[in-house]
């Protein structure tokens, strides 16, 4: 079967999964929090994105390479982390991680996620990214460093827009806790997705394999949505920043930031990378939309600065790149694909956005990424 006959663009791959996931997962990967307002306002941010094509170039093949952190990437994107990824598919981690390695793209592992760094060691490639939900015991802080260090992970990502759960009405309503229960009502649910439900049977339910180390299961009550990270995080301040910066030998990424005054201090403090992104809509339903304060940080920093946030296909990786962005991560994208083809899914969706960057890229005379032309403001529709 030809995969790009079938579905040709993230839009297809999406209404797949959403016919193979049992509802409380699919509510798990597509939710975003209150009445979902920053998740809608990054597609319309996007959607005001512009460039007027260009003519006359002659034949030419795009070259999609980018620089950062001192190496070359053959491409200007990778896969974000996303908690318990594992539970929109079996072995998703590593799958993902495999993926990324034979594409020499970053994949980046959540703390939250279903694999530990061991389990994954084996498949990663030479970008491999650790996100951190920060520990507040300084002990669990050092040794889930040098776990990841030693696992192969060379870039440490620490993400500083979950100060608290967000709510996630969605996804309480859909019956999910973390980590999963089944309940006869998810019961239900799980019995109407058979290929889900028989690579859950031979995996087991999905756990939060890093935290296991360092939590019991038998925990505090807390709320839905609240999973048993939050017992062992704290919500970091800058001194936290600083000593991050000091422990870890290699590329530090802060993300989640949407101030442009943050900037500056950052990039006092010695951090490599700012990651620009309000969670996909995950967390704050205020947020702007983080294509809007892209330009200001761009100005504010001479940073590399990583996108992410509502990103659905190559003309968005483009939008994102010609504002101010240096690297594109999509994590909602990546796990649809998972949830339609399995492990075909993330192969068929870098092959996706390889053509899509190639056939915009010669719409706008694009020799390369910094060849894009200045954005215009189109009107909305």
């Amino acid at each position: 079967m030809d995969l790009h006959s079938r579905y040709p663009a993230l839009s297809d791959l999406r209404a797949r999964a959403r016919q193979r996931l049992p509802r409380f997962v699919w509510e798990y990967l597509d939710s975003a929090t209150g009445e979902e307002r920053t998740k809608a306002r990054n597609r319309t941010s996007l959607d005001r994105i512009g460039f007027p094509p260009s003519i006359l170039h002659g034949e030419f093949t795009p070259d999609l390479s980018v620089s950062l952190f001192g190496a070359t990437l053959p491409r200007p994107y990778g896969i974000a982390p996303v908690g318990m990824s594992g539970l929109m598919w079996p072995d998703a981690e590593g799958i993902l991680a495999r993926a990324a390695a034979k594409a020499h793209i970053p994949y980046s592992l959540s703390t939250v996620a279903t694999q530990a760094p061991e389990d994954l060691a084996p498949h990663l490639g030479p970008y491999a990214w650790f996100q951190m939900y920060p520990p507040r015991d300084e002990s669990i802080r050092s040794d889930m460093l040098a776990r990841a260090k030693a696992a192969g992970f060379s870039t440490l990502v620490l993400t500083v827009d979950v100060p608290v759960a967000s709510r996630r009405e969605r996804q309480t309503r859909s019956g999910l806790t973390l980590p999963p229960r089944l309940t006869p009502r998810l019961m239900a649910q799980v019995a109407l997705r058979p290929a889900w439900a028989l690579g859950m049977a031979r995996r087991g339910l999905p756990k939060m394999r890093t935290l296991e180390k360092y939590a019991s299961e038998a925990d505090t009550a807390r709320s839905s949505t609240a999973h048993v990270g939050y017992l062992l995080r704290t919500s970091p301040d800058w001194d936290y920043v600083r000593w991050l910066r000091d422990a870890w030998d290699g590329p530090f990424v802060v993300k989640g930031v949407l101030r442009t005054q943050d900037a500056p201090k950052l990039e006092q403090i010695g951090v490599d990378g700012i990651w620009v992104s309000n969670h996909a809509g995950r967390q704050f339903d205020a947020a702007p939309a983080a294509i809007d304060v892209l330009p200001g940080i761009r100005a504010a920093t001479r940073l590399p600065l990583i996108f992410d946030s509502g990103i659905e296909g190559g003309l968005d990786i483009l939008r994102a790149l010609a504002s101010g962005a240096d690297f594109v991560m999509l994590g909602r994208g990546f796990h649809y694909a998972l949830a339609a083809l399995g492990a075909r899914g993330p192969d068929h969706l870098i092959d996706m956005l390889d053509k899509d960057l190639v056939a915009n890229m010669g719409q706008l005379g694009a020799r390369g990424l910094k060849d894009l032309p200045a954005p215009i403001t189109l009107p909305v529709a």
